[in-house]
């Protein structure tokens, strides 16, 4: 599985959970420009209002938008094609949130927290993805029932959950 990362460049490198994957097998970064379109066709796009992610998207390749909450829909608008929406089952946060001008979802995931938890769920897990993440521990812990369930629960199970989980992409 290849994941595609469309991130807006407003964004603190810095502060970015992501920002330690640059360079890693299979992933890559597109930084948002309003003129640049992303062709997401066939990719399934992380959405906390899509149907939730499932066994029937293995294989398929992954699309996340790392922003601010206030940006997606601004970087959303440069996506053509038919990305599948689709959503993680309920997971909660470690990363602590501080939005001066926003107000970020109560349930809302850091961008590398929802990537790990969709690869995981397509049947990829990738630990390394968390290696260099400040707040894994403490992620793992407060989601370990539900990251065992990504693990080892077959599509029909997962898909009576409740929506819970949010994040931007």
């Amino acid at each position: 599985m290849n994941v595609l990362i469309l991130r807006d460049p407003r964004e603190s490198v810095a502060k970015c959970s992501l920002t330690p994957l640059r360079g890693m097998e299979g992933i890559r970064f597109v930084d948002y420009h309003p003129d640049r379109r992303i062709d997401a066709s066939g990719h399934v796009l992380l959405d906390p209002e899509g149907e939730l992610l499932g066994s029937e998207d293995r294989g398929r390749d992954l699309l996340l938008i790392d922003c601010s909450w206030r940006r997606v829909e601004s970087l959303r608008r440069t996506v053509d094609g038919e990305p599948l929406r689709r959503r993680l089952p309920p997971l909660v946060t470690a990363y602590p949130r501080r939005s001066r001008t926003f107000e970020d979802p109560r349930e809302g995931l850091a961008s590398v927290e929802a990537l790990f938890a969709a690869v995981l769920a397509l049947g990829d897990p990738r630990e390394e993805l968390l290696a260099a993440y400040r707040w894994r521990e403490e992620f793992l812990l407060r989601n370990a029932v539900e990251l065992d369930r990504l693990r080892s629960t077959p599509r029909a199970a997962r898909s009576q959950m409740p929506v819970r989980g949010v994040y931007p992409g």
